[in-house]
């Protein structure tokens, strides 16, 4: 598995093209079993029909002339001798094609003996005269292929086609058929076509993957999008009927989510209406009461929590989801904000990225605001790696322990060892800037310096 593609499309294109590579061996090694087969029974039965022909000739001429007639149709492929042995020295055939062949030749022969065998030839026996044998039939001798006449050359020991018949005056005729090796199969005419419709089946396996898994490739996408703007717009119904499906379910899975939030928004925005009308009479009645000490300290209340209210109601929104990215020149923004609120930066003098400016602002500005106001310090820093944007803000506070570093982009989480109230914090900072970097595609991470302080990094793709 660890050598297999990592995407969907790239392992389902190596199964359809493995599959196709088998089954094409297959096919390639039954053709190559069959076509051996299908050419020696061919030449078998050329064989069995010359050598029927040559039986019936030998039996129409007078011995004398048999030798000649012999010699006469003796071929390379086809080797003939006359004598009164026979080639084969055993009566029953083999299985196989040798046993097919015995049988057409005995039908056609009026059920003459037939032996046939298929083995490497012998090495010839000496042919000589018995007793009161007529001169010139040195071939009666022997089985015909003898040192006086059919020279046998490269095919003694090779593989052939042996057959003896006997003639009606009890002589032998011995054939020899040697099985020559066929043309080999890989030749260019065989090979070009078959590399040339593997190449095509390749190509279209792999045109049909990807056009099967596209609409995959679409529905993540359509979920990363969604992760960063329930707005965005809803994936298209289009495909094969499962991907229409899973098209569909996501779309009111998307709907379902707009609209909780909606609601939700609309909730807030109702109690923050509803809220402010009491505090707003609160703040009149604060006013005559006698107490300046404790007026001030009502009022003060009141103002804490309307700016809860409104902070609340802002968090709520999601207004950096809501907000179109344009082309802005990053490292101008991160600089000023650095400089208005009293930190230093360091970095390039443009870098330009798509943002949406307003959330990107928001969320450098609470950043900052926390490294001041807990940190005594804000050194940013911007860079740009890998296509990604880094906003590195360090600080000289104590730092943030590892189990409460998560903890601390809940809403309203603040950490009572450096955080009170009277810093005026709703703890709301690190939340809303973590979701303005979330809907850019980023994310923020809090880390310890070697040194001491507290490291925070902003990272975001360029968009």
């Amino acid at each position: 598995m660890r050598l297999a593609p990592a995407s969907l499309m790239g392992r389902t294109a190596l199964v359809l093209v493995l599959a196709v590579a088998v089954a094409l061996g297959i096919a390639l090694a039954l053709f190559v079993g069959n076509r051996g087969e299908a050419l020696s029974a061919l030449r078998g039965r050329y064989a069995a029909e010359r050598i029927a022909t040559l039986v019936n000739l030998l039996e129409d001429t007078d011995p004398e002339g048999r030798r000649h007639v012999v010699r006469r149709l003796d071929t390379p492929g086809l080797r003939a001798g006359w004598g009164i042995r026979p080639l084969v020295p055993v009566p029953d055939p083999e299985p196989g094609l040798p046993g097919v062949i015995a049988r057409k030749l005995a039908k056609e022969l009026n059920g003459r003996e037939v032996r046939v065998i298929l083995a490497p030839l012998p090495p010839p026996l000496p042919a000589g005269p018995p007793p009161g044998a007529p001169g010139g039939m040195a071939e009666r001798h022997g089985h015909g292929f003898g040192s006086g006449g059919f020279g046998l050359g490269p095919f003694v020991g090779g593989p052939a086609l042996q057959v003896s018949v006997r003639l009606a005056d009890d002589s032998w005729l011995n054939v020899y058929a040697p099985f020559e090796h066929t043309d080999s199969l890989w030749q260019p005419r065989f090979v070009g076509p078959l590399l040339a419709a593997l190449v095509v089946i390749i190509v279209a396996a792999l045109w049909a993957v990807r056009r099967a898994t596209r609409p995959l490739a679409a529905l993540a996408a359509a979920a990363e999008r969604l992760g960063m703007d329930v707005n965005t717009p809803p994936l298209a119904e289009r495909g094969p009927r499962e991907v229409r499906a899973a098209a569909q379910a996501f779309n009111v899975m998307q709907d379902r989510i707009r609209r909780f939030v909606d609601d939700r928004t609309q909730m807030l925005a109702a109690i923050s209406h509803d809220l402010r009308t009491p505090i707003t009479r609160m703040k009149l009645r604060a006013e005559f009461v006698d107490d300046d000490e404790q007026r001030a300290k009502m009022l003060a209340d009141l103002d804490q929590m309307e700016h809860m209210i409104a902070a609340t109601l802002a968090f709520a929104r999601d207004d950096a989801a809501r907000e179109d990215r344009r082309p802005v020149d990053v490292a101008k923004l991160v600089q000023d904000m650095a400089e208005d609120l009293g930190g230093s930066y360091d970095g390039p003098d443009t870098l330009v990225a798509g943002v949406r400016p307003v959330a990107l602002k928001r969320a450098v500005a609470n950043v900052i605001e926390n490294a001041l106001k807990y940190g005594g310090a804000a050194r940013v820093g911007l860079r740009r790696t890998d296509g990604h944007v880094h906003v590195v803000v360090d600080d000289d506070g104590p730092g943030i322990a590892p189990e409460d570093r998560e903890r601390v982009f809940a809403p309203f989480v603040r950490l009572e060892t450096s955080r009170n109230r009277d810093t005026g914090g709703t703890g709301l900072g690190l939340a809303v800037a973590r979701a303005a970097i979330r809907a850019h595609g980023g994310d923020i991470t809090l880390d310890n310096r070697p040194e001491g302080g507290l490291r925070v990094t902003l990272a975001f793709p360029v968009g």
